[in-house]
């Protein structure tokens, strides 16, 4: 399975930048693509690892909800 490089913005929407075939490689781009993004933009770089890029989409489209801890858990 691939590892997909995505740009969400803050309306959600999302562009695909890139795709790795090894985890490394996606990492390295993703470090280096938050490191140059522009000041006052507002978006961020996500690194998703999935069978396809649709499944890639609607996995970084759902919210994610943490469940809260209890003390029983530790």
């Amino acid at each position: 399975m691939p590892y997909y490089l995505f740009k969400i913005l803050p309306d959600r929407r999302m562009e695909k930048l890139a795709e790795h075939t090894a985890f490394r490689e996606a990492s390295s781009q993703a470090k280096a693509l938050r490191r140059e993004i522009p000041q006052g933009e507002d978006y961020r770089v996500k690194v998703i690892f999935a069978p396809t890029e649709d499944e890639a989409r609607f996995v970084l489209s759902q919210p994610r909800t943490l469940e809260p801890i209890t003390g029983d858990e530790w």
